[in-house]
């Protein structure tokens, strides 16, 4: 084949000299604009494990490349005036200059033909070839030129930054964060040659123009960050090697995500690889890694169909489908850490000790768990630990053992919770005109007996007409009261466990079947007329609201209150109003659904007006000394519905208004809603509500195992972590969890202690099996 890599990057130099080693008869070519052995840029930094990958595909390659790394180990943050470290987190670092050189090296070995200082216009100057690879960076013109094949969505970040060196030598990988006047500043540095260091230095764009760096040019710039970190640069000075650039050296970063990667253009098939096809943050330090992945998975799939060029079209088929999954996985992993930094200033670095600064900062990608830490750095962890437990009031035992953070008790008003672990109100569809049976009874009470800090039944309506579908729970009469009050008084007899009540009012999206006989289609007889803030269906063949009126909302907020009653009565230990979902209270306060032209919609006080007025309702008629929560829908998932930004404001209305937690969930509101789905994916809406708006949060979503409990309340993302899904599959998650972790803290019903000790055995033997295998 007639192979030509456009762009002489990581990606195009490493795809290059790898199909050339495979099959040397192919005619490879690599067009660079720049001279030979001519970069820009400071250090490139890339994990053990990439590194690890390519001794398995060019061994020669990588042993050049681990001649010339420093590879490193320890993190250390500066902060607030202490300095912090931890070990084991396994960096390499080099110079991108001499990165490049050693690829380029290796491609002149084996054969492939360069062509430098040209710049390539347009595709049609290779009309012979039978693949171009278009690895011309972030800027790609081959990009642009079929932007309506490849569909690049390019999205400009806030934070500024300015890309540094300096020759002081750094032994780690090290954060050091400045408070100024108008706001924080952070700098990313890395050693990557024997004599120099990367220092990039970040900041928003408020307090980049509040510091008047807009109109600097690059030599003022360096000046302002010397100042500024002169502790840590200890008299080195910063360097610049982008003298190319006209004016201000700070960028925006562009995250750059493309539909489709590859392109026939009636005479060569275009692939994009590298940066030009997809852009990961250098928070994590990955848009190298990306590179020579993609140039690996290429080679891979010519080998698996053959080095032909009949067998184009498959091989870049098959690159793209494996290769979408790992780079959105990294993608999504970068733009947690990325939104870390940029929000740093406004949500942890006043309001975080520099401990939890700590754990919040090497936890930010979410790929870094809890156990993941202890597999780097345990004396480090359990340090943490034991600082985490002391601000909970556990004190170390003789043997300096505290309980991981989920296990640590937590108070709110009156309450005295356990443990962190929240059984979520799911939806059963088993009463019967809204009383408990006995099903309820042993579902909620298997659930506090398997070791649940916090358990909810299902969303409790407050009249008959705001049940979701015939099945739900009710609270409006004394035979209901009855059948709660049995359930209440066996959870607090019998286990540690408290319980609590969530009320709510399906509003449009009442009158339906039971899930398993059609979720959200509506009942084909012995419907209810429904009530909402405006009178839009929820399915189009739904039945149609009626907008609500003023004496609407009055019985709402009646029954609501009667309600509260009644469940104080009952004994139940905390009440969450749900306003969320798309129900009732949530239908006023989504654009989507209020579209009211009187004093109940428009902005976000007016959407927030009746939802707000149930709420300090209940909360006045509830007893003083029990918390409340409000479950928020903190974003819709469809552009005009609220976002993360709108449920900040909600939940300081509902702060305000004396609610002690917020109940982070998401979307459920319309049924055209489009979520982005993904490891603990709806935790950064509790993270951005606990630590800007200050009230304590319960996180839910895809929170399926000790240590994802632990990593979220450890960083402080959240107070209490609640667990849907697997509480279902599980009734003893919370005890099984303990077990897997080998917390031995964890209270067991005393009539299951001989299956506690057969479950920990099994545990045990299983461990030990596979480390056999391993």
């Amino acid at each position: 084949m007639r192979i030509v890599c456009i762009g002489g990057g990581p990606a195009g130099l490493y795809f290059a000299l790898l199909m050339k080693k495979q099959q040397p008869l192919h005619h490879i070519t690599v067009v660079e604009r720049n001279r030979p052995f001519d970069t820009f840029g400071w250090g490139v930094v890339f994990s053990d494990a990439t590194l690890e990958s390519m001794r398995q595909w060019d061994l020669q390659t990588a042993a050049s490349i681990e001649d010339a790394f420093n590879h490193w180990d320890d993190i250390e943050l500066v902060f607030k005036g202490r300095k912090i470290r931890t070990t084991g987190h396994g960096f390499v670092g080099i110079g991108r200059k001499n990165l490049l050189s050693i690829l380029q090296e290796r491609c002149l070995e084996l054969g492939v033909e360069f062509v430098f200082e040209r710049d390539v216009l347009d595709d049609g100057e290779f009309p012979d070839a039978d693949l171009i690879i278009a690895s011309d960076g972030v800027n790609s013109r081959l990009r642009l030129k079929y932007a309506d094949e490849f569909k690049p969505d390019m999205q400009m970040r806030p934070n500024r930054y300015i890309w540094l060196g300096t020759d002081k030598r750094f032994d780690a990988f090290t954060f050091d964060f400045r408070r100024t006047e108008h706001g924080w500043f952070q700098a990313h540095i890395y050693r990557f040659d024997a004599t120099t260091s990367t220092f990039i230095v970040e900041t928003t764009d408020e307090v980049f123009r509040a510091h008047g760096l807009n109109k600097m040019d690059q030599d003022q710039s360096i000046a302002f960050c010397e100042k500024l970190f002169a502790e840590t640069l200890d008299g080195h000075s910063l360097m610049t090697n982008a003298r190319h650039l006209r004016g201000s050296a700070w960028l925006n970063f562009g995250r750059l995500i493309c539909e489709k990667w590859s392109h026939f253009n009636g005479t060569n098939h275009v692939v994009l690889m590298g940066d030009s096809a997809h852009t990961a943050h250098f928070a994590i330090g990955s848009g190298t890694k990306l590179a020579i992945d993609d140039a690996i998975e290429l080679t891979r799939q010519f080998d698996i169909v053959g080095h032909d060029a009949k067998n184009i079209p498959a091989v870049l088929e098959a690159y793209e489908g494996v290769r979408r999954i790992d780079v959105a996985r990294i993608q999504n992993a970068a733009r947690n850490a990325m939104e870390w930094f940029e929000v740093v200033g406004r949500r942890y670095a006043d309001q975080l000790e520099p401990e939890q600064f700590m754990y919040s900062m090497l936890t930010r990608s979410q790929r870094i768990s809890h156990e993941n830490l202890r597999v780097r750095d345990r004396e480090w962890l359990e340090g943490y630990e034991r600082w985490f437990a002391q601000r909970a009031g556990i004190e170390a035992g003789p043997d300096g053992q505290v309980p991981p953070p989920m296990f640590t008790p937590y108070s709110v008003r009156g309450l005295v919770l356990p443990n962190r672990i929240v059984m979520s109100p799911m939806a059963m569809y088993s009463a019967k005109e809204g009383v408990p049976d006995d099903f309820h009874l042993v579902h909620l009470g298997a659930r506090a007996m398997g070791g649940a800090a916090l358990i909810f039944p299902e969303m409790t309506c407050v009249s008959p007409d705001a049940r979701i579908t015939p099945g739900c729970l009710g609270l409006w009469n004394d035979q209901q009261v009855q059948a709660f009050r049995r359930m209440v008084d066996f959870v607090h007899r019998e286990t540690p466990a408290k319980i609590g009540i969530q009320l709510g009012h399906a509003g449009r999206k009442g009158a339906t079947k039971v899930a398993w006989e059609g979720i959200d289609q509506p009942l084909d007889e012995g419907s209810w007329p429904l009530i909402s803030a405006s009178a839009i269906p929820y399915l189009p063949h739904s039945q149609v609201p009626r907008a609500m009126t003023r004496k609407d909302m009055d019985r709402v907020v009646a029954d609501h209150v009667a309600v509260t009653k009644r469940a104080a009565e009952i004994g139940f230990d905390i009440l969450e109003l749900h306003a969320a979902h798309g129900y009732l209270l949530s239908s006023f306060l989504s654009p989507l659904t209020n579209r009211r032209d009187d004093e109940y919609g428009g902005d976000h006080e007016a959407r927030a007006r009746f939802p707000l007025e149930v709420f300090r309702a209940i909360r006045q008629a509830w007893p003083h000394g029990r918390p409340t929560s409000v479950r928020l829908s903190t974003n819709d998932w469809l552009a005009g519905g609220n976002s993360p930004e709108d449920a900040a404001i909600f939940a300081r209305m509902f702060k305000e208004a004396g609610a002690d937690l917020i109940d982070c969930s998401s979307g459920q509101v319309v049924k055209e809603e489009k979520p982005v789905y993904g490891r603990l994916f709806q935790t950064p809406f509790s993270d951005k509500i606990r630590n800007e708006i200050d009230v304590p949060t319960i996180a839910v979503g895809a929170i399926s195992e000790a240590d994802h409990a632990n990593s979220i309340i450890a960083a402080g993302r959240a107070d209490l972590c609640a667990v849907a899904r697997p509480h279902l599959a599980d009734p003893a998650f919370v005890i099984h969890e303990a077990a897997k972790i080998g917390f031995a803290g964890q209270q067991w019903p005393k009539q299951y202690q001989s299956g506690r000790y057969q479950y920990e055995a099994n545990l045990a033997r299983a461990a030990a099996a596979a480390g056999v295998k391993s």
